[in-house]
């Protein structure tokens, strides 16, 4: 507890830093070969700092998941995992919104087929076949789970303020805090025992009530500021979403960590554990609040 009340203001001011910078730079003027990039624009493009921000946060990311792997006697390379997981962050937040559906959905599609063959060819490096399957799934589950669902928010970036990406991720975590602190206070029935034995219905139940509150709260601020035309209902009815679907991230990763027999992703971050532990119910709250905003 106490490396989190020392860590967590520090990675709160980083993170404000970072979606202050990214808003700031819509307005700065980019070079002239990055204009056609994105449709009409003459600026920067949206995500651009959130962009550059994710690479290291996936590579450490897929490190950790690389890891995981070879716990179970897996030999996933770190380096095609951080790449996989890299094209899957480019395939959702840099195709170029002229593309047209189909051609970006055949991109999508096509690179997923290149992390595939590159996985398996780098394995057949070390003229083996043992562990081969095991290894290409590693490379596509780091470019779905890591690339592809981080990339949401990125895509939710290109069509929002970078203050409403901070508002999803703020309210996904406000989950995870209020079930924390309600677990700890009044939690009796084991949620999941088998697989995550801290977590109780009542953690669940207060957690989501608390990020409805943060949800509601921060609808009222973003239409006050003229940001997004969010009322509190719907984003007290966005933070029960969000916070159900962050805590079903949350054990989806307990699932990857028991079956590696690990209870933290790292030690990256103390107090935290690992990047994976941080990134665990954002990465699957970006789709569901990509198209919750785009409904």
């Amino acid at each position: 507890m106490r490396d989190r009340l020392l860590l967590g203001p520090v990675l709160i001011a980083l993170l404000v830093g970072l979606f202050w910078a990214d808003e700031a730079l819509d307005h700065t003027t980019a070079p002239a070969w990055l204009h056609g990039f994105f449709a009409d624009q003459t600026t920067f493009p949206p995500g651009t700092v959130l962009f550059l921000a994710g690479v290291p946060l996936l590579i450490l990311a897929a490190r950790e998941l690389s890891a995981m792997f070879k716990a179970n006697g897996i030999d996933a390379s770190r380096r095609v995992m951080s790449v996989a997981a890299i094209l899957g962050l480019c395939v959702t937040s840099l195709i170029p919104d002229g593309l047209g559906g189909v051609r970006a959905s055949q991109t999508a599609h096509t690179t997923a087929a290149i992390v595939l063959l590159g996985a398996l060819l780098f394995h057949s490096r070390k003229r083996t076949f043992e562990g081969v399957m095991a290894s290409a799934a590693g490379a596509l589950l780091s470019y779905v789970y890591l690339g592809l669902l981080f990339g949401f928010l990125l895509a939710i970036r290109r069509e929002h303020s970078a203050w409403v990406v901070l508002w999803v991720l703020v309210v996904t975590k406000s989950c995870d805090i209020g079930a924390f602190f309600t677990g700890k206070s009044i939690g009796r029935r084991k949620l999941i025992p088998w697989l995550s034995p801290g977590k109780t219905w009542e953690g669940l139940f207060g957690g989501v009530i608390f990020a409805a509150m943060i949800g509601a709260g921060g609808a009222m601020i973003l239409d006050a500021g003229g940001i997004a035309r969010i009322s509190w209902v719907a984003g007290a009815c966005a933070g029960m979403l969000f916070g159900m679907v962050g805590q079903v991230g949350d054990l989806l990763e307990s699932l990857l960590k028991r079956d590696s027999g690990i209870k933290d992703a790292s030690s990256t971050l103390p107090g935290f554990g690992g990047v994976l532990d941080v990134l665990d119910s954002p990465l699957l709250v970006a789709p569901v609040a990509y198209w919750w905003l785009a409904a």
